[in-house]
């Protein structure tokens, strides 16, 4: 199951309403604090922002030598 803003905003709004009980994909999950949920909303955060990152394409840089054994 990959995490998602949707996923976040759920944590997010159970934090704000003060309940432990969070809908992720049709499946239920209940916290047994509100600093339980606090530590799963941050892991949510890290992941989603992980992935958003764009650290794009890749540099290479090849030093060619040659000998021609003269």
């Amino acid at each position: 199951m990959a995490l998602t803003h949707k996923d976040l905003d759920a944590l997010d709004a159970a934090i704000a309403s003060g309940t432990l009980s969070v809908e992720f994909d049709g499946r239920r999950m209940t916290y047994q604090s509100t600093g339980a949920l606090i530590e799963a909303r941050n892991h949510v955060s890290r992941v989603v922002n992980s992935s958003a990152t764009n650290r794009g394409p890749a540099t290479f840089r090849f030093n060619f030598t040659t000998s021609r054994g003269d």
